[in-house]
């Protein structure tokens, strides 16, 4: 069964919405007297910080993304993926050194590769020779897909995990060049369990017109855990790779399982996007729990949306829902206010971090992880 999970119109409508590092100890949780804000940001601050948009996928040549980012105060990491839904990867690898070349200061983008051929005689030879040439061309990460796991099978008709030996020279060969993997393997916990279980409204209303692609009907296919396993056995035979778990790692549903990770791989970090309604979830239940936990792992979170701009779309439309996702995230984030969340059927009181911490989660984060490679790398 070809198992490409959620369209990003999907996404779209769901409101969404590396150098080996030497990472310190987590410091300690701020005093509950601190909780509250009085150090934190307001919506007039907005504009004017730098941020990093550090997921996003500009699938055109076409800038209104930069335009929209320039006036709200981003750079942007477009990440190139093998999703056929997507333009060719060819093609967006053209609009994402078309874009760099017009700003390279605000635009940046990960290549990837693509599995064909997997397991044949040269692929693995194609594939690092290709990375090369990209990271060279200014390629800041590279991307593996959740096809590795859920689509992609070898020889035997069996499904390829990511740990999978045949992956593991490519794996070298990214940390050789100086570059991250951003690594997106399996789907929300949510896919995974019955309708009424499901956590947001987005999830289920997906899930419930598309049950093909509805886990918790295939048993066929492996559980969540199998790909957790899979990723985290990867990601152990690796420890000078730097890894950014997209997507808070697929385990946005519990931030003490966010932590256990962090705390178990010290040369991962984490990207918001696309799950902050699974954040939220848990805020509202416990709102000083999370705020914790951002503080507490300030260093090892990427903001990012999972924004995407195709060639078919109207571009005052998308920089309405760019600024729209981006302003909501800084409330909830930056500011103690709160909004209604249509997908929780909540008002979401904001975190109001630390201003210190959301220069980090917003920019200095990013900034880190995404350095160009060095030249001879």
């Amino acid at each position: 069964m070809a198992l490409f999970l959620r369209t990003v119109a999907a996404s779209l409508a769901a409101g969404f919405l590396s150098l080996t590092i030497a990472v310190a100890a987590p410091p300690a949780m701020p005093p509950v007297d601190q909780a509250n804000g009085s150090d934190a940001y307001s919506m007039d601050d907005f504009a004017r910080v730098r941020k990093y948009d550090a997921h996003v996928h500009a699938n055109t040549r076409d800038d209104a993304f930069l335009e929209q980012a320039r006036a709200d105060g981003f750079e942007l990491l477009s990440i190139n993926v093998d999703y056929p839904a997507f333009p060719s990867v060819a093609l967006q690898h053209e609009a994402a050194v078309a874009l760099a070349k017009q700003d390279p200061a605000r635009f940046h983008w990960a290549t990837t590769f693509t599995m064909k051929g997997f397991g044949t005689a040269g692929w693995t030879e194609r594939v690092d020779a290709g990375l090369a040439q990209d990271v060279a061309q200014g390629a800041r990460a590279v991307k593996v897909w959740k096809n590795v796991g859920m689509v992609e099978k070898d020889a035997d008709g069996k499904l390829i995990m990511l740990d999978n030996p045949g992956l593991a020279a490519v794996a070298e060969q990214v940390r050789a060049l100086g570059v991250p993997l951003i690594a997106h393997q399996g789907e929300p916990y949510n896919c995974w369990l019955p309708l009424d279980q499901m956590t947001t409204d987005n999830d289920r209303e997906y899930f419930q017109h598309h049950p093909e692609y509805h886990m918790y009907l295939h048993p066929e296919m492996p559980g969540y855990e199998d790909l957790m396993g899979a990723r985290d056995r990867f990601v152990a035979a690796h420890p000078q790779l730097r890894v950014v778990g997209a997507h808070l790692a697929s385990l946005e549903y519990d931030v003490d399982r966010i932590a256990a990770f962090l705390d178990r791989f010290p040369n991962a970090s984490v990207d918001l996007a696309a799950r902050m309604s699974q954040v939220q979830y848990q805020s509202v239940r416990d709102r000083e729990k999370v705020r914790n936990f951002f503080i507490r792992y300030q260093d090892r979170l990427l903001y990012g949306t999972d924004l995407t701009y195709g060639p078919d779309a109207e571009p005052e439309d998308f920089k309405r829902e760019a600024h729209a996702v981006w302003s909501a995230d800084w409330r909830y984030l930056a500011t103690g206010q709160s909004q209604r969340v249509d997908v929780l059927h909540v008002d979401v009181p904001g975190l109001a971090l630390p201003r210190a911490v959301i220069d980090k989660i917003y920019y200095a984060n990013a900034v880190r992880e995404f350095v160009p490679a060095k030249p001879g790398s």
